[in-house]
């Protein structure tokens, strides 16, 4: 494994992200059809402005069930909670230039497990600790005549 390779290399480009007026029914919504667990805040032009992990949405969902006194009222807090309440404004991130190190760095010491990649402001992917660990795994397999990934 090369920790000197750019993260632009691993990260993941084709994202589902959320506008900050989306409501918290539909980013459930994104969380139950997709296996990913971090959805990107954007404004229009694709420019970052929070994001927001699954563990933080259903531990709000958690707290909220303790203050509601059925379905309906329920439902309602969710439709009038947007992703600007729910998101972390500002997350940490990386450019595309970052290398795969010192990714690898910042998830380790703050336990973060994905990195929104930006250039100037607008949204260019995000870098995963799965990223991380199937470049590692793939790495163990490189071809060593050639430096290729099988």
């Amino acid at each position: 494994m090369n920790p000197e390779r750019p993260v632009s290399d691993i990260m993941t480009s084709n994202l589902v992200t959320v506008r900050p007026e989306s409501n918290a029914n539909e980013i459930m919504a994104i969380f139950q059809a997709h296996s990913f667990h971090h959805i990107p805040v954007v404004e229009k032009g694709g420019v970052l402005v929070g994001i927001i992990s699954k563990e933080d949405f259903f531990k709000l969902s958690y707290v909220l069930s303790l203050h509601t006194t059925g379905r309906t009222w329920t439902e309602r807090e969710y439709r009038s909670l947007k992703a600007t309440d729910i998101m972390t404004k500002q997350p940490m991130v990386l450019d595309p230039d970052d290398s795969i190190g010192l990714a690898a760095d910042i998830f380790l010491s703050n336990h973060f497990h994905a990195l929104p990649v930006v250039e100037g402001n607008e949204l260019l992917g995000m870098v995963t600790s799965h990223d991380l660990l199937q470049y590692s795994y793939n790495s163990a397999f490189i071809n060593k005549e050639t430096g290729d990934l099988p």
